[in-house]
């Protein structure tokens, strides 16, 4: 019954926003990460859909690929005044700092329609104290393993660093990429769990204010990236190809590993599930963790000012906002579909660990950020810059005055 009554107020609730304008529908702009092979693409386009035909609204849908590009297209455009109605974006972090006064925060949406009772989720909280999204999709990343590969060429699985190297070594004999990443486009997930195989977690949680407060770690880290690319870790081209031609490798088992994060496991062929696990990245320094993992929650949805202070819209917005993070719609995007003994190493390693890290990429400026993944990350891999002077054009740019 009380199920019943919760859906009667909620479309109670949808019909009061649509008073006035679903006679005529109005047009509302979105942008997200949920498009290319995320698996909750086609969930997110059929919430669209269906949101249309309950409504009488259109909506025009911008949504790619999450990366560095996608981010600088996604803060042009509010910058240049081009921002969407409704936004799945990052939050509570240097990537949003930008665009604070160009959205709403959600207790101010409350005060104006207390019927919604959107969340407010303090993980989200920004460095004002208000909190603008409403999250969606935890997250979590680590090591993705082939296990058959392995098992087909007799090596242990790579939980420590010598077992690494041992792979790596393998692999490259059986010409199998070892781990399928790409540094041209994507690099952020090897920079961050070199840096944690290198140190303790708290160094990896430092967010120095000076190029003398860099722990020695984030150095170690750097270099390690290097030391694997100098024993052929990586495709020979890994500083040209794409996230996309690699991920499809180690789908296709001609790569043995890649770390990546959990909506990577979406992804993964059914086929496959069984025979792929995902495991802490090994460490190589004696005080690292050997079970830490990054993970939490960094994304949600965002309803810009522009639509709340546009009359015709702001009813529509809301409802749209509504209608994107209700328990339906949270459960189609933020579920992950994977099975088997890929779901039950993903649970291992949670359960496990002794720390659970927040990516302090998310941390940085934006110019800092790009400096460091773009700018810095391949060329200290083929040994064309130093880690030293990676931290220094880094630090210059003060990467953590945001916060």
């Amino acid at each position: 019954m009380k199920k019943w009554l919760a859906l009667l107020l909620c479309c109670a609730m949808m019909l009061t926003l649509c008073a006035g304008a679903c006679a005529e529908g109005v047009t509302l702009k979105t942008v997200s990460s949920f498009a290319g092979t995320d698996a909750s693409a086609d969930a997110y386009v059929e919430i669209l859909k269906a949101f249309e035909a309950e409504t009488g609204n259109t909506v025009e849908d911008s949504s790619a690929t999450s990366d560095e590009a996608w981010k600088a297209s996604v803060l042009n455009d509010f910058a240049a005044g081009n921002e969407p109605d409704v936004l799945f974006f990052f939050a509570g972090g240097a990537d949003s700092a930008p665009i604070l006064d160009k959205v709403v925060p959600i207790a101010e949406i409350n005060a104006a329609y207390p019927g919604l009772n959107l969340t407010e989720n303090a993980v989200l909280t920004e460095g004002d104290g208000k909190i603008y999204a409403i999250p969606s999709r935890p997250f979590w990343e680590g090591l993705f393993v082939n296990t058959d590969l392995f098992e087909q060429y007799g090596l242990e699985l790579p939980t420590d660093w010598q077992k690494l190297e041992t792979a790596i070594a393998k692999f490259n004999e059986e010409g199998i990429v070892p781990i399928a990443v790409s540094l041209s486009d994507i690099p952020h997930y090897i920079a961050e769990f070199a840096i944690i195989a290198s140190g303790t977690p708290q160094e990896h949680m430092a967010r120095p204010a000076s190029l003398e407060e860099v722990p020695e770690s984030w150095y170690d880290g750097m270099a390690l990236i290097h030391e694997l690319y100098e024993m052929g870790a990586f495709a020979k081209d890994v500083n040209a190809t794409t996230e996309a031609v690699t991920s499809q490798m180690f789908k296709d088992k001609k790569a043995a590993m890649q770390i990546d994060g959990s909506w990577f496991a979406n992804g993964i062929p059914q086929a496959n599930m069984d025979s792929t696990i995902v495991i802490p990245f090994p460490t190589k320094a004696e005080d690292a963790d050997p079970t830490a993992f990054i993970g939490g929650v960094s994304m949600g949805f965002y309803l810009t000012r522009k639509a709340w202070e546009d009359p015709d819209k702001r009813d529509q917005a809301v409802a749209l906002l509504a209608y994107l993070t209700n328990a339906d719609s949270a459960a189609k995007l933020g579920g992950y579909q994977f099975t088997g003994e890929l779901l039950e190493s993903s649970y291992d390693m949670i359960n496990n660990a002794n720390y659970m890290l927040s990516p302090f990429q998310d941390a940085m400026t934006k110019e800092a950020r790009e400096t460091w993944l773009l700018g810095c990350i391949s060329s200290v891999a083929d040994g064309t810059m130093s880690p030293a002077e990676c931290w220094e054009k880094v630090m210059a740019l003060k990467p953590f005055s945001a916060e």
